[in-house]
């Protein structure tokens, strides 16, 4: 769920470097949407996408961390960059 330290930027880069992954239109990327049912996700996509955001946000997101949805990687951005909404 997105927490109250969601910001809409964060939420717009997430959705983009998400999107760009599988070349999918943003407006499809609702936060409920499961990347690997319903846009077929495999994990070396859901490691590109950490890793740019890693690099993007200035984050380390762990191996163990469960990322389904787009909810639940705007949900760790949010509660882990140091990056303050301008």
């Amino acid at each position: 769920m997105i927490t109250a330290h969601t910001t809409p930027s964060v939420t717009r880069q997430v959705v983009r470097i998400i999107s760009k992954t599988k070349e999918i239109k943003p407006s499809r990327l609702r936060v409920s949407a499961d990347l690997s049912k319903e846009f077929g996700f495999d994990t070396v996509d859901v490691v590109d996408i950490i890793l740019e955001l890693e690099k993007n946000f200035k984050i380390v997101i762990p191996d163990e961390v469960p990322l389904n949805t787009v909810g639940d990687f705007v949900d760790y951005v949010s509660t882990h960059t140091m990056r303050q909404a301008s």
